[in-house]
């Protein structure tokens, strides 16, 4: 085993845009980072990147779709470090944007969306970003101070959709919209579950992002993009559980 006084982070989806951008603010604070990658070979090329320049980074296989993949994470983790300090649930699809004719259309397709469309987007937004934290939850608890960090979007606010004032009114992407509100409700859930340990739990809005699911148009670049979720990567001991944020302000559920 691995003997380091760094803090040991996952991110899912780490090795492009938003994910590798939370990665770079990690490393910069003195924080090993591991990238949970779909495409190994790109995920070692950037973790190399990232050591050229002094940083500590390594890339592991993972596809959070595949339960295979989640256990062989699990047992390299225990293997070579013991614990996991923190756990940034980064990875997600957004399968309509790829259906759609713009990129932001005003139409709502709920009446008519393949249910296969919302299968899968579940499977990857919800369902496996749920097994994986299951599975690495035994060494978050070895950490002293475990973090989780679930990437969520204002398209995931229940309150603002609803909202006829709210930007995102007319935004409807029922695959994606929904999946997020379901990861919200995990944020809650697993928060309350663990309210009794030191392991904090919050979803992350990181605001429309320059990257390439979010599209030339997003209102942010990449930098302010990384910073709500390595924020709630390195809440300290009184900061919040349980929470929805953007930038360090409360989202409305």
């Amino acid at each position: 085993m691995k003997s380091t006084d760094r803090r040991i982070a996952l991110i899912t989806g780490g090795n492009r845009g938003l994910g590798l951008q939370t990665a770079r603010e990690l490393v910069s604070q003195d924080i090993h980072v591991i990238l949970g990658c779909r495409d190994y070979q790109k995920g070692t090329v950037v973790a190399q990147s990232l050591r050229d320049l002094g940083y500590q980074a390594e890339a592991i296989a993972l596809d959070i779709a595949d339960q295979r993949t989640q256990k062989a994470v699990y047992d390299y983790l225990e293997k070579e470090y013991g614990r996991l300090d923190i756990l940034i649930n980064n990875a997600a699809v957004w399968i309509e944007s790829t259906t759609a004719s713009s990129p932001l259309p005003e139409s709502n397709r709920t009446s008519t969306l393949p249910l296969e469309i919302l299968r899968e987007t579940f499977e990857t937004n919800f369902f496996g970003t749920v097994a994986l934290t299951q599975k690495l939850l035994p060494l978050i608890r070895k950490s002293i101070a475990g973090r989780i960090v679930n990437v969520s979007s204002s398209m995931g606010s229940l309150t603002l959709h609803s909202d006829p004032k709210s930007p995102i009114y007319s935004k409807k992407f029922f695959a994606y919209d929904t999946s997020k509100a379901a990861l919200n409700s995990f944020t809650i859930h697993l928060a309350h579950d663990l309210r009794e340990t030191s392991i904090k739990v919050n979803s992350a809005d990181p605001g429309w992002v320059r990257t390439e699911m979010g599209g030339d148009g997003a209102d942010l670049d990449i930098v302010e993009g990384g910073k709500t979720s390595a924020w709630l990567a390195t809440l300290a001991e009184d900061g919040p559980t349980g929470g929805y944020f953007h930038l360090g302000k409360p989202r409305p559920w």
